[in-house]
């Protein structure tokens, strides 16, 4: 099992960051970032989600526990558990979200917001969608 230091430290040169610009963006200082790549401090939950979220890569990566830096949709990655994650993350369940009295007394801005948010899920649909044909097209014709 790899380390969590020896993968920060991996991922950082890898992206060509430099120990100030990863602590600037985790808004912390130079020297407690490099604790964590010298091993010298375990970075909290946070700092970790932050990390994954910035280098593309699954928790399960940076603590070590897989080699396999993103899921595997086939294998490991749960679309249900990662959706609710998401929601408890944002804290979507605690806004009101699912709440109809509070979509009642939205204004027309937040409406608009809302709709280009509509919007993008859907053409970001549409193009998975057109993908997975296309896949599906050439696997039966290759």
């Amino acid at each position: 099992m790899v380390d969590v230091s020896i993968r920060l430290k991996e991922l950082r040169k890898k992206n060509k960051l430099t120990q100030k610009d990863v602590a600037d963006y985790l808004g912390i200082t130079e020297s407690g970032y490099g604790y964590y790549e010298q091993g010298r401090n375990e970075p909290s939950i946070e700092i970790l989600k932050k990390l994954s979220n910035k280098y593309g890569v699954s928790m399960d990566y940076l603590t070590g526990e897989s080699n396999q830096p993103t899921y595997d949709r086939n294998h490991d990655f749960d679309s249900l558990a990662e959706i609710n994650r998401l929601v408890k993350e944002y804290g979507i369940d605690q806004s009101g979200f699912f709440d109809i009295e509070k979509w009642r007394n939205m204004g027309a801005e937040e409406i608009k917001q809302l709709e280009s948010y509509f919007q993008f899920i859907t053409e970001q649909a549409r193009k998975k969608n057109k993908e997975e044909q296309n896949n599906n097209d050439d696997s039966f014709f290759g």
